[in-house]
């Protein structure tokens, strides 16, 4: 961000949204007095007043260019300007920030511009804070800016790293970093605990897997507890659930499901019936028969599901070697669940039975060296998963992810996907309607790495993700 930042004390940044503009509203929300400004996207003619204040501060002010400051990234219809303005609606300070110019927006942004005018203290922070806000609201994984080597003191003190000194219009830069901490903290909350509770749980080489083979059997087993919240909210599509995530992991052990076994709980039979209407609709379209289970009523809300699966040569997770190639196979179409937007991605309600069984069955007839199931740990948390019982780590090309184009990067490789399998090795899936693609590899180490197409590479899990080590 070539920056013409006034003062230097930092205030919390306030980012205004849609309705909050008028003084009542302003003070029944925040408080007496009002703030000495708000921050929001600029409309029309606030963005030309941000042009302008560019303009002055890096052209007339400072010369680093020598007749407008203006380029590409100001054309881009991505490219979102965040404006500071005062109660009077005065604009006292603007930021860029938008996915770098060439290609999709694959959740690598830049933010860049920033000025401010006036004596009033924390306005340059504050846009900082709000842009690192805004980027990570709408699913960027990669945040940058290059700085003056006058200003990256004051980007260090707000939180961001130094990457590496370069030049912009042939002046002395720095780029720097803003740590974007989403999978990891994703990777913590939902498998951190598991090495600690679990200890040597299972059977010999499947450590960790989506199910588990039954000793002296060609038999598999798998079993899924559905959140009570969900249960709750949406008991229809939590029994479609509970098949589809248990189905998902027999075939990522590449077993023919043959049955299912039920646990229910609800406050009355109605709602049970709503619960047990979508796991039947679910157990038919995947053509697997509902053996029977148990229900009891005048309970909170509880569901979990047990399903059987038959292979002789079952798929383990931790199977994979180092220089194997990563694979994604994904059902891409479909759009995000009501009200569920960005955790949970809705394809399989929409597909017929055939295209369901093709895709469940992929795994079985590919024989990958390993497979994982895209679990609640997303993408990039199962590739961890995948490669922690390898023993290995694992590198993702972001550039080369299978993505449906409604999904921001960010949330795609951290939401539950409908049909998703991280798989290792040279095998190639044919799934049916979903797109399977190499996108990374095994190496030695621990943890996963995101590359970009410029060569970087960031941190997205820094080792183990179960702590329950290799198989």
């Amino acid at each position: 961000m070539q920056s013409a930042v006034g003062g230097r004390r930092m205030i919390a940044p306030l980012v205004q949204t849609t309705g909050v503009r008028h003084a009542a509203d302003v003070s029944a929300l925040l408080g007496e007095p009002p703030p000495a400004f708000l921050i929001g996207p600029a409309d029309a003619a606030e963005r030309r007043t941000y042009l302008q204040m560019r303009h002055e501060a890096f052209v007339v002010q400072q010369g680093l260019f020598e007749r407008s400051d203006l380029d590409e990234r100001d054309e881009d219809p991505r490219t979102v300007v965040l404006v500071a303005r005062t109660a009077a609606g005065e604009v006292i300070g603007g930021v860029r920030l938008g996915p770098v110019p060439d290609g999709p927006d694959i959740g690598w942004w830049q933010g860049g511009r920033l000025v401010t005018v006036g004596r009033l203290n924390g306005v340059g922070a504050a846009l900082v804070r709000a842009a690192c806000a805004y980027a990570e609201t709408a699913g960027v994984l990669r945040f940058e800016a290059t700085v003056q080597t006058s200003t990256y003191r004051f980007f260090q003190r707000l939180g961001w790293d130094t990457v590496k000194r370069v030049e912009v219009a042939g002046e002395p830069h720095v780029l720097m970093r803003w740590p974007i901490a989403r999978i990891a903290q994703l990777v913590a909350a939902s498998k951190s605990s598991l090495g600690p509770l679990l200890g040597s749980v299972g059977p010999a080489g499947f450590v960790g897997d989506d199910g588990a083979p039954v000793p002296d059997s060609d038999l598999v087993a798998a079993c899924d507890a559905i959140l009570p919240a969900m249960v709750e909210r949406d008991p229809e599509w939590a029994g479609w659930c509970s098949v589809l995530v248990n189905v998902n992991d027999l075939a990522a052990m590449g077993a023919v499901p043959v049955g299912l076994l039920d646990a229910l709980g609800a406050r009355d039979a109605a709602f049970a019936a709503r619960v047990l209407s979508g796991l039947r609709r679910a157990a038919e379209a995947y053509g697997v028969p509902l053996l029977g289970g148990h229900t009891q009523l005048g309970v909170p809300a509880a569901l979990s599901v047990t399903a059987l699966g038959r292979t002789a040569t079952p798929v383990p997770g931790g199977g994979g070697q180092p220089g194997q190639d990563v694979r994604l196979t994904a059902d891409l179409g479909g759009s995000w669940r009501t009200g569920y937007a960005g955790r949970q991605w809705d394809s399989t309600s929409r597909r017929r039975p055939d295209e369901l069984r093709a895709m469940v069955g992929s795994v079985g007839k590919a024989q990958p060296a390993a497979a994982k199931d895209v679990s609640m740990a997303g993408v990039v948390g199962t590739l961890g998963m995948l490669a922690e019982a390898s023993g290995c780590a694992a590198v993702l090309d972001v550039a080369a992810v299978p993505k449906p184009a409604e999904a921001s990067m960010g949330d795609w490789l951290t939401c539950f996907p409908g049909f998703a399998i991280v798989t290792a090795g040279p095998a190639e899936l044919e799934a049916g309607p979903a797109v399977s693609r190499v996108c990374g590899s095994l190496t030695s180490g621990q943890g996963v790495v995101l590359r970009w197409p410029d060569g970087e590479v960031t941190p997205a899990v820094s080792a183990g993700v179960t702590g329950m080590g290799a198989a």
